[in-house]
């Protein structure tokens, strides 16, 4: 009985050990995608109306685009119905 609640008390204490807290990342926001998020759910003839500082991609749906992450970049993303419905740096 002893040697069990040893044992117990061992493993509980290597289990306690490789648990690791989830590491928090924030976004970052080099291309100011944070203060346009109150487009999202606008149609995307609003975009028309903006004048960006930054590149600028409209990625409508099933439209090939590249990978390569650029930071500074804002891409915004549209649903079929031509309503904006992500706005992201890259």
């Amino acid at each position: 009985m002893r040697r069990t609640l040893l044992l117990l008390t061992v493993l509980a204490g290597l289990a306690a050990c490789g648990k690791k807290e989830p590491e928090i990342i924030l976004p970052t926001d080099s291309c100011g995608a944070i203060r346009l998020q109150g487009l999202v759910g606008q149609p995307a003839e609003v975009l028309e109306t903006i004048r960006f500082t930054q590149p600028v991609r409209v990625v409508q749906p099933g439209q090939a685009v590249t990978m390569d992450f650029s930071p500074n970049r804002l891409t915004i993303e549209t649903n079929e119905a031509g309503r904006i419905v992500r706005i992201a740096c890259g």
